[in-house]
């Protein structure tokens, strides 16, 4: 079965190709920066009774060289037998398509990722008759991305980096620092921000890093029925009636992006935040929470959200 961790961790090299430069780049592997990135079928079922899946298989075509196809893999730790069907998958791939491949196995532990590597020998008496050697991105190469700067420039691979040390000591400052740079991106690109947001609550799940991004998670749910934190918190709302358990959310998140982004919160500030009960204006505060650059230009009059302004509350 697959998991929602699972899901999302091959999910974002589907529908966020421009990820692979940095990763094939941290990997020592050559990648033009154009390139051509499609889904290709993860099916390589050749008799019913067997059924076999790859996560996720892309057809990539660099500018300087010929296609070749990117099989993906995401593994939480050691399967047995995993390195005969990572040799299949290689095998029939290159045989169907007519085509290189290569194997990109994403890791969370240091463990799981030296054994990863392989290479994966078959053959007997000192004869190798395939070898599979995967390529495998986890804790030990991804870089350990603490700035919101530097997160900002490369926001797919800062993504993939608290995926790989979400267990490690580094993971609140990874977190800060990719939260602030993504409330900077949403002012920008709101798309690929919410979807960062998203991918990232999915993939977490309920790790201590998963619980610790929770807090702040409102956004557009790009994998319905998972149970995000805006969606739980509507169905919830929605069959119990408990208004005044969404709201006390909202304030927890408004408070805590202001805290991650470093805008001092006054007494005054907070209490307002905490007693309002009114949905409506607890959203226009998260939505400014981003950008404002005083707590207290939360409640600044916006016009488009009646009854907002200062003294409102």
């Amino acid at each position: 079965m697959v998991t929602s961790a699972h899901e999302g961790m091959h999910r974002i090299f589907q529908e966020r190709p421009e990820i692979l430069a940095p990763v094939f780049g941290v990997l020592g592997v050559p990648l033009s920066a154009k390139a051509t990135v499609d889904a290709v079928t993860t099916d390589v079922t050749e008799a019913r009774p067997l059924e076999r899946r790859v996560d996720t298989v892309l057809r990539v075509g660099p500018s300087d060289g010929e296609d070749f196809l990117l099989a993906i893999e995401s593994q939480s730790g050691k399967v047995a037998g995993k390195e005969r069907s990572w040799a299949y998958y290689v095998a029939f791939l290159q045989a169907k398509y007519g085509l290189p491949v290569l194997l990109l196995v994403v890791c969370q532990d240091r463990v799981t990722a030296k054994w990863a590597a392989g290479p994966f020998d078959c053959g007997t008496r000192g004869w190798t008759a395939q070898r599979t050697h995967p390529l495998v991105v986890g804790p030990e190469n991804l870089p350990v991305i603490t700035d919101a700067r530097t997160a900002a420039k490369n926001l797919a691979l800062a993504v993939l980096s608290a995926l790989a040390h979400a267990r490690s000591a580094d993971s609140d400052a990874i977190l800060k620092a990719l939260t602030t740079a993504l409330h900077e991106t949403r002012t920008t690109d709101p798309e690929t921000a919410d979807y960062f947001y998203d991918f990232l609550e999915i993939s977490l799940g309920n790790s201590p890093a998963g619980k610790k991004l929770k807090e702040i998670m409102s956004f557009v749910n790009y994998f319905p029925g998972r149970g995000t934190v805006r969606e739980t918190a509507y169905l919830e709302g929605k069959a119990e009636g408990k208004a005044e358990g969404k709201a006390e959310g909202e304030a927890k998140g408004i408070l805590y992006v202001l805290d991650v982004r470093g805008i001092p919160v006054p007494d005054s500030v907070r209490e307002r935040i905490t007693t309002c009960a009114d949905l409506g204006r607890l959203d226009a505060w998260l939505e400014r929470s981003r950008t404002v650059a005083r707590a207290e230009d939360l409640f600044v009059e916006d016009p488009e959200v009646p009854g907002t302004g200062p003294g409102q509350a």
